[in-house]
């Protein structure tokens, strides 16, 4: 869901049918239109954490889907700019509570010495939303009526939807249940998951006492409040822990997936077509860049695959800045030669 929605308003913004319905909005009016979905993951993922200790990481994430839903229903209505941007703010709430709970949910369930790799599905996951997105907006863009902006932003709801269903066929979290004093039902669980449900097995019998140990220390040494977060010796972690994610969404990458269209006329891929099928292109590179790291992330560990793909990023981004400062700026001399005068300047 989040990799549909993040993708899906990228080809939209260049749609004529989507400008000329809502009255052709500038730079600032498609800034807070975009940023509307991403204010929402701030609140969701901020409010997300109590939700799924009160009531489950599996309840919390069911509660998510029809948050999103109802947001991408709005959106999909939408008749004026502000309905558009309340209904991404919406969806950005359940995009913001399914971000933070269903990575805890996925590590949580899954094995130790692959949970990495499962955990890391999750962002392949978002990738296949992205370029299902891509693609759905270039085979619409020939549509000449509002059905070019409307069934790609509904079509959000479907995988909503599956995912709901599917919650319950899921089981809750052994955690969870070992916090909440059902030693006997995490019990249960991790025998399904983990031995064809024999309750005996070593490996079951371990984890669920190291489940029960570990709930017993973070009921001594538990954070209560944000501000605590924040003194030592958890502080350095926090921040930590901050700065990655912080970085990692500086770094530029949701400029390049909403405004892709854009970037690529920038550099010289002219016509509408061109710029949206190369968007779709992109879309593809990004899902199959993230299959080595789902390969391999438990083997080279999570410092260097960060430090790898920061690498990847850092080329990537210098390469696209001088393609458009180079197309914008190119001349010709008497004779047809071309020459790139490029800019200069600390903030080029």
């Amino acid at each position: 869901m989040f990799g549909y929605d993040t993708g899906v308003l990228a080809s939209i913004l260049e749609f004529d049918k989507w400008k000329s319905y809502f009255h052709h909005p500038g730079s600032i009016g498609v800034g807070v239109i975009v940023s509307a979905l991403t204010a929402g993951c701030f609140v969701g993922s901020l409010i997300a954490g109590r939700i799924a200790d009160k009531y489950s990481r599996k309840r919390t994430i069911m509660i998510a889907c029809v948050v999103f839903s109802l947001g991408a229903a709005i959106q999909c209505g939408s008749i004026n700019r502000a309905m558009l941007i309340v209904g991404r703010f919406i969806s950005g709430l359940g995009v913001g509570v399914l971000s933070m709970t269903v990575p805890m949910f996925q590590s949580e369930l899954a094995p130790p010495a692959i949970r990495g790799r499962l955990v890391s599905f999750q962002q392949w996951a978002i990738t296949w939303g992205i370029v299902v997105s891509y693609w759905v907006d270039y085979g619409l863009h020939f549509v000449q009526s509002d059905v070019a902006w409307r069934v790609p932003i509904g079509i959000q709801i479907v995988p909503a939807a599956v995912l709901f269903v599917a919650m319950f066929f899921m089981p809750y979290s052994p955690r969870w249940l070992v916090n909440h004093g059902l030693v006997d039902e995490a019990h249960v669980v991790l025998a399904k998951l983990r031995a064809m449900g024999d309750l005996n097995a070593p490996d079951v019998v371990t984890e669920l006492e190291e489940i029960k140990e570990s709930v017993q220390v973070d009921g001594v040494t538990a954070v209560r409040s944000y501000t605590e977060l924040f003194h030592v010796p958890i502080r350095r972690r926090v921040l930590i822990g901050i700065a990655v994610h912080a970085l990692s969404q500086l770094s530029g990458i949701n400029v390049t997936l909403y405004f892709a269209p854009t970037i690529f006329k920038q550099s010289g891929l002219t016509g509408k077509n061109a710029s949206l099928l190369a968007q779709g292109l992109s879309g593809v590179v990004n899902c199959l860049f993230t299959i080595p790291a789902i390969l391999w992330i438990d083997r080279w560990g999570r410092r260097k695959t960060l430090m790898f793909g920061s690498l990847g990023c850092g080329i990537a981004y210098f390469v696209q800045a001088v393609a458009t400062g180079a197309t914008q700026h190119k001349t010709f001399d008497e004779n047809g030669d071309l020459y790139l005068n490029l800019p200069t300047g600390p903030s080029y």
